[in-house]
């Protein structure tokens, strides 16, 4: 099966997966996400080292969602690929790992057609994570993931694009069975100064997706029907491990699903 290659992509307007690629180093970026991402950058200069602690914290939450026995995934704004990735991490610990991959990005998408057309326990879904019962409705993800067995629920540097992310989190927590986790991490005001906070917002408001900056005790709010695992929800950097914090941060947890009442 050949690559999709999208019709029509806008290359005007920022896309937070491609100036995510380009903190990350990646090339699969145009000139308005390096000139978005720049403006980031001027307003917390360590932001390419804090997109790094995300994705180790990625890597870190996996695995340890497989090592809990989890062998299906369904990530949620999955970003351009970068090794290692989900379905990599996972089947280090459960060879048979599903994962279903969902963005709106077109680019995203062409990319991670590459995994479906040579791995059949691989989806890619082009949805926008803002309706999340037509994502639980895919035929792709009704193929490939059992929802009468637990599920990883992965929302990593994503619900920070969501204004409604509360509403989203309960959509899907309501579609996962006992014995289910969710790994998320988003972006927090703490530590910022309203000057950085107004330029971070400023850089991403002609961004395809405008970012929504949350306190803690919103992003905690996002955790609702879960038990946060230990270390709880902590930067990014921090969760079972032990690296540099940076000014700016991604407040990162993993929660399991609470028994039903």
């Amino acid at each position: 099966m050949e690559e999709r290659i999208p019709d029509v992509i806008d290359v005007h307007t920022p896309s937070p997966a491609r100036m995510y690629d380009y903190w990350l180093g990646g090339k699969d970026n145009f000139a308005a996400d390096r000139e978005a991402a720049e403006k980031v950058i001027a307003a917390h200069p360590e932001q390419r080292r804090l997109v790094r602690a995300n994705r180790d914290f990625l890597v870190r939450a996996v695995r340890f969602l497989a090592d809990q026995g989890i062998e299906q995934f369904l990530d949620l704004g999955t970003g351009i690929p970068t090794s290692p990735n989900v379905h990599e991490v996972a089947r280090e610990v459960q060879p048979a790992a599903r994962v279903v991959y969902v963005d709106n990005d077109p680019i995203v998408f062409a990319h991670n057609q590459a995994f479906r057309a040579t791995d059949d326990r691989i989806a890619t879904v082009q949805a926008d994570v803002r309706r999340p019962s037509e994502i639980l409705g895919d035929p792709a993800v009704k193929r490939l993931l059992d929802f009468d067995r637990p599920v990883g629920l992965l929302a990593i540097a994503v619900l920070h694009f969501v204004p409604e992310g509360e509403a989203v989190m309960a959509t899907l927590r309501e579609a996962l069975p006992p014995g289910s986790f969710v790994a998320l991490s988003t972006g927090t005001y703490e530590g910022l100064t309203p000057e950085q906070r107004e330029r971070i917002e400023n850089a991403y408001a002609k961004a395809s997706a405008p970012a929504v900056i949350r306190s803690r005790a919103e992003i905690e709010r996002l955790f609702a029907g879960f038990d946060l695992v230990e270390p709880g929800l902590v930067h990014v950097a921090k969760w079972r491990a032990d690296g540099p914090e940076t000014r700016g941060r991604l407040l990162a947890g993993v929660g399991s699903l609470k028994p039903a009442d």
